[in-house]
């Protein structure tokens, strides 16, 4: 029985769906298909517009949101995440696959579903493997300065399609170039669709809402009502381009959609192309799997929910396998709908699958009628979704609070802007591991001493203090590991080539969580050269764990002095009968 108890256990860490849909009821139910509703109406025109922006035919956006959908809701954990094709995503598949083939050639169409296949087996095998805490290393600074970036690219990227100009390039300036070049080929229909979707939809956002709730209708149903805004966009802007004959006079269209189920498609195993997408499909593993945690755990903490990034990993992985072979590319969670979808009551993640459900519905029976779809209106649909990415008082804030935040958050913006969303977020990866170096190489260290009438030990720059003579207590506020052992050492022996009469060295360890084989290969230098000096080395505070690492060493055998239980220990132990001097803050330099 207890091996079958953990069994079962097992299987609903990997098949949440066992969990949530054992209390699945009507009222749930009711819940999930009013968000499905709210979110398959937001989703078909932006589906369509993701995929015009991965350069991709317009019918692979609908089927990256059928089955991954799906997939999500078996294995996923979040209870709100909408998964799907997103603006980043879809702009890193452009930048990846455009290298290997030319947009509408079935090698593009190829390349992008083995792309989403080997993120899906990527992401897979990190949530198998529970090595979920490596999106740990990018940054927030980082990962907010690349969203802002691609926001930007993707928004200019998509001016061609409003002015109805070719245009071609991965980076802002090869863009602007491109458009200016190109500036006097403007067709003024194409314009005139455009700007008026932009006007209209960046209306929508703000004001419709409160202009139906002003005409007495109920809250839920003008929240619907809002956000149909842009199919409302999507319909008008087909009846004005096939009543007007708009095809006609150059204004670019959708065309034929193939109608029907996605299709059974198989990913490339060429060699070759495998090897060149390796990198990409990692990269857009990282990026799609920090940015849909990071909305799921803020979703799930206002229902004071939970969940498993370990988990999400493999969610999110089933689902690019599910778009691989169907016909779809690579997909994540995404913010806004992620956020409709919480605001419209999904209580499972048995929305997403019905939201899927509306979707296929869609593919079977509306896209005949997406013929005269004028790309323009798609392409206001992205630029106002990608505008609320862009957050440029970030760096306001990052120079505010640190400028090295600032510089990694500067020099991520940059760029990717300047040379494409590959090598910005590299650099994003390389920055957050190289900041995350930097700080921890030089880390805080300061001399304490006993603040009078009590047992706690302060920075005798900050605070007024009692120390001795022939007494140095340095606190540790880091791990020591190979890239700050260094930094430790010289400091103690700069610190203590002094005119004081220093006896006893103390290291207040009570912030020190782990000491690797490098940094106590420094300890033991350390403890020889203070031998040599005629100085004993003591350790104070300890922790459990790295006591027990330290225990398996020689080096508490080698050690000159003693490990104390406490600093107050230490300080009253070495102290001597002199008794502990007054020290000022301000005298020494605070």
């Amino acid at each position: 029985m207890p091996h079958a108890s953990s069994a079962m256990k097992t299987v609903r860490r990997y098949l949440p769906i066992l969990e949530w849909g054992r209390s699945y009821d009507g009222q749930t139910f009711s819940s999930d298909l009013m968000a499905a509703m709210i979110v398959t109406i937001m989703l078909i025109p932006q589906s369509l517009a993701y995929a015009l922006l991965a350069g991709l035919p317009a019918e692979m956006g609908l089927y990256a949101s059928i089955l991954p959908l799906v997939a999500y809701a078996i294995f996923g954990t979040s209870r709100a995440l909408a998964v799907g094709p997103v603006a980043v995503v879809s702009l890193m598949t452009a930048a990846a696959v455009g290298a290997i083939a030319e947009a509408g050639t079935m090698g593009y169409a190829t390349a992008a579903i083995t792309l989403a296949f080997l993120s899906g087996l990527m992401l897979l095998a990190l949530g198998l493997l529970r090595l979920g805490f490596l999106a740990n290393f990018l940054s927030h600074p980082v990962i907010a300065g690349f969203i802002t970036a691609s926001g930007i690219l993707i928004a200019t990227s998509q001016l061609k399609h409003i002015l109805g100009v070719p245009a071609h390039g991965e980076a802002l300036p090869d863009l602007l170039i491109s458009l200016l070049t190109h500036i006097g080929q403007t067709n003024p229909y194409t314009l005139a669709i455009g700007l008026a979707a932009l006007a209209f939809l960046f209306w929508v956002r703000k004001g419709l809402k409160p202009l139906l709730l002003r005409t007495g209708l109920r809250p839920r149903m003008a929240e619907l009502l809002a956000r149909a805004g842009p199919v409302a966009a999507v319909a008008v802007s087909i009846l004005l381009t096939w009543g007007l004959g708009l095809e006609a006079k150059g204004v670019a269209i959708v065309g034929a959609v193939p109608q029907g189920l996605p299709p059974f498609s198989l990913p490339s195993l060429d060699p070759g192309l495998l090897r060149e997408l390796l990198v990409p499909a990692l990269l857009i593993s990282i990026i799609g799997f920090v940015e849909s945690v990071s909305v799921a755990r803020t979703l799930a903490a206002k229902r004071r929910q939970r969940i498993v990034p370990d988990q999400e990993l493999i969610g999110l992985g089933a689902s690019n396998v599910a778009a691989a072979f169907s016909g779809g590319y690579p997909v994540t969670g995404g913010f806004a709908r992620s956020v409709v979808n919480f605001d419209a009551g999904a209580e499972t993640p048995a929305a997403g699958a019905f939201t899927a459900l509306g979707i296929l519905i869609a593919a079977l029976v509306l896209t005949p009628l997406l013929y005269f779809l004028p790309n323009a209106v798609l392409a206001a649909t992205i630029i106002v979704a990608v505008l609320s990415l862009v957050d440029l008082s970030i760096l306001k804030r990052a120079w505010s609070y640190s400028h090295v935040d600032f510089a990694a958050v500067a020099a991520t913006i940059l760029l990717t802007l300047v040379f494409g969303v590959e090598i910005g977020v590299s650099a994003g990866v390389a920055l957050s591991v190289g900041l995350h170096l930097y700080k921890t190489s030089r880390p805080h260290v300061a001399e304490v001493g006993l603040v009078p009438g009590t047992q706690h030990f302060r920075n005798i720059r900050r605070h007024d203090v009692e120390t001795h003579p022939s007494l140095l207590t340095i606190r540790i506020d880091e791990s020591l590991y190979f890239a700050n052992a260094a930094f430790l050492q010289d400091l103690v022996m700069d610190r203590v080539v002094c005119d004081q009469p220093i006896r006893h060295v103390v290291l207040m360890c009570s912030a020190v969580n782990e000491i690797d084989l490098s940094a106590l290969e420094t300890l033991e230098e350390i403890n020889h050269r203070l031998g040599e000096m005629d100085i004993r080395l003591h350790l104070s505070e300890v922790k459990g764990p790295v006591m027990d690492r330290l225990k398996r060493s020689h080096f508490l055998d080698q050690l000159t002095g003693e490990v104390f239980l406490a600093q107050y220990d230490a300080f009253r132990r070495l102290t001597g009968p002199q008794g502990p001097a007054r020290i000022d803050p301000v005298a020494a330099g605070a």
